[in-house]
Order: C-alpha cells, then structure tokens, then sequence
C-alpha cells in the first residue's frame, strides 16, 4: 500500500542499520510495513492505532484467499470509488472491510490515506487507469509473511508493553511539523505532546534493554527530544506529496540508543551524520549545508512567484 511516511525510498539505509533482534521485532507503528517486510524477522509484533489497517493485515494473514475473491468485485470507475468510499467499514463484514480499504489506497488521489474530524475517509478519486488493487501475489506472499505475527491495535505505548531485553524495537511515526492533512491517518491526530509522549517510551524502551531505532523530520525540535542518541541523516523523497514538484529533496532523520551494527552491505550515504561523539565542525558543516539548501528552496520559490507576477500582468494588460 501506499502510505505517507513510507520507508521505501530509505528501505536499504535503515535495514543496514538494524541490529539483529535476539528477541521479537516489534514495530508499533507499522503504516505500510515496508521495513517489516524487508527485515523479515522470525518473530515479530505488529501494531498500528488505525484500526482498518490492522484489520486488513489480519485478513491478509488469516483469510487471504476470500480478500482476492472480494477485491475482483470492484471495478475502478469514479461512480464505484464514491459508492465504496460512502460504506460505514464498521458495518462491512471483516473480508469486506479489508477489500474496501485497499481498494481506496490503489484508487483515490495519490493513494493517502486521510480522514475527517469525524473519521470517514475523504480523500477523492484518484483516475489513475492502472491503479492494481487486484495484486494477488503480492498479497498471498505477504500473507506468507504474516504467519504467525501477533498484530495489535492500541496505543504505541501499548503494543511494546512487554517489549524486553534483546527485542529490536522501531518506531515511526507521524512527522514532526507536517502539515495536518497528512498526519492526519487516524482521527486524533498526532501533534506535539504525540512527540514528546514517543521520545519518553524511547527512553522507557532503552532501560528496559531493548534496541530501539525511530525515524522522523529533520527538525531542531526532534533533535532536542533525542540529544545525545546516535543521529544519521538521510535524503530521501515524498511519493505521496499533492505537490509533485515538492516530492524529492527531503531530509530526514534516523535515530538510534546503539552504534552501528555489523554490516554485510554497504548502505545509501546518508547526507550528514550527528553522533554524540561528532566534532563541532563536522555539526557546523551539516548546519552550513542545510542552510545552503533552505536558500536555494526560498530563492526558486522568489523566482517561481516573480515569474507568475510577471505573466499575470501581461494577461491583464491585454
């Protein structure tokens, strides 16, 4: 599925950071499940506040066979989108429910997933011809990968309540700083207190013996919540930005409470690296680049509006 935040522009540079769990790998915070995927743990748990998401997941793992059934029944016309879109999913039997809400990611616009104030999702329909909702070999091989994952709906807090030593903990949520819309993939939301509430369970999760790795913003604010962990940057690019113009050029963080473990591969170059052991030139030089960057976004953006100045007055001139 697609999911804003998806890790898989960045999939190979968190993967070779990963230390081999002697335990369960949990990750809490699951979205698109593209690092659990591509980690492929013997034991694993699995958790997400989105209660379809984790419905869906239960499906593919326990009814994988009845989800392709029921996803050949839809048709990918707009009258259909809206029809389907209107369905109460609590009154949709769980096979259903789950073909409902794949169905939605691979049609609507950009494949977000967003829903009001009220919870309905609301995203439009996306008219993209090739849209594959009907991947049933993708589904039976991670349905392959589901066996025997304990999925959990609850709380991120929760879903690592008996997480211990020599457990690989990961954590990914809602950017720091993103515009509402699209942090916006459950109800409530996840703001400020969310992040400051997350890097408290970090530091729970660190005494508790666990190994933790988190991913979020490049932001001040969340360099402060977790100073004096390991920090990587890494570039990496929004696929499911409105703007397509905006998708590439993103910074964003990894933070680890381990140094790096062995490697059989080498990973993609992050941009900068920020450990506690880091000189005061090596942070100088990150914040210098970063400064470079943000002029250069603020002066294509001066162009970009001076040039839309300029040909509206030649429209109004004649």
């Amino acid at each position: 599925m697609k999911w804003v935040g998806s890790k898989q522009g960045v999939l190979s540079a968190i993967l070779a950071r990963m230390a081999p769990p002697t335990g369960r790998y949990f990750e809490p915070m699951v979205g698109s499940g593209v690092v659990f995927l591509g980690l492929a743990p013997e034991r694993a748990v699995l958790g997400d506040a989105n209660a379809e998401l984790v419905d869906c997941y239960r499906v593919i793992r326990d009814d994988v066979e009845a989800l392709v059934r029921a996803l050949d029944r839809h048709v990918n016309t707009r009258e259909h989108f809206l029809a389907v879109r209107a369905q109460r999913p609590e009154d949709l039997p769980p096979v259903e429910r789950a073909a409902r809400f794949i169905f939605l990611n691979k049609t609507c616009f950009n494949g977000l997933y967003r829903v009001n104030a009220a919870g309905a999702f609301n995203v439009p329909y996306g008219g993209i011809a090739h849209a594959n909702f009907r991947d049933a070999a993708t589904l039976r091989r991670v349905s392959a990968r589901l066996e025997g994952v304990s999925l959990r709906c609850a709380d991120v807090a929760e879903c690592v309540r008996d997480a211990g030593p020599g457990d690989l903990v990961y954590l990914d949520p809602p950017y720091f700083a993103a515009p509402r819309a699209e942090v916006r993939y459950r109800a409530q939301g996840f703001g400020v207190e969310g992040h400051e509430r997350l890097a408290a369970l970090f530091d729970d999760l660190d005494r508790r013996g666990c190994r933790v790795v988190l991913s979020n913003a490049d932001a001040p604010e969340v360099r402060a919540l977790y100073r004096g962990r390991v920090v990587e940057v890494l570039a990496t690019r929004r696929p499911v930005n409105r703007d397509a113009r905006a998708r590439d050029g993103w910074r964003e963080l990894l933070i680890r409470n381990y140094d790096d473990p062995p490697r059989s591969s080498p990973p993609a170059a992050p941009l900068a690296v920020a450990t506690p052991s880091a000189s005061a030139a090596q942070a100088l030089d990150a914040l210098v680049e970063r400064f470079v960057e943000d002029l250069r976004g603020l002066a294509a953006e001066l162009a970009r509006q001076s040039i839309a100045k300029v040909a509206q007055t030649r429209r109004d001139d004649s």
